[in-house]
C-alpha cells in the first residue's frame, strides 16, 4: 500500500479541491470532504495505472511536505502600454 499527500482546498461555490502535490496535474472535486477523498483515491488510482501503462516510476509521497510563507507586503505593479 502507497500513501499520498492530498491538499484538500474549500472552494467559494462550496465543495472541495483535492490536489495531489506528488503527481503533477492529479487534481480533483467533491462536493463534501467525503466525496472529495473518494474522487481523489478514483485520480490517483488512474494516474498510477497511466504510470504502469507508459512503463513510468510512481513518484512517492514521503518527498512532499506542507509548509507556509509570510509575505511582509504585497506590492502591487503598474502595467504601461
Amino acid at each position: 500500500m502507497q500513501n499520498f499527500t492530498v491538499l484538500f482546498q474549500s472552494e467559494p461555490e462550496g465543495g472541495f479541491t483535492a490536489i495531489v502535490p506528488a503527481l503533477p496535474g492529479c487534481v480533483t472535486y467533491g462536493k463534501n470532504v467525503e466525496e472529495a477523498k473518494r474522487m481523489a483515491v478514483d485520480a490517483i488510482e488512474g494516474y498510477i495505472a497511466s504510470l504502469h501503462k507508459h512503463n513510468e516510476p510512481v513518484p512517492s509521497s514521503g518527498e512532499t511536505f506542507i509548509g507556509n510563507v509570510q509575505l511582509s507586503t504585497v506590492k502591487s505593479q503598474s502595467i504601461h502600454a
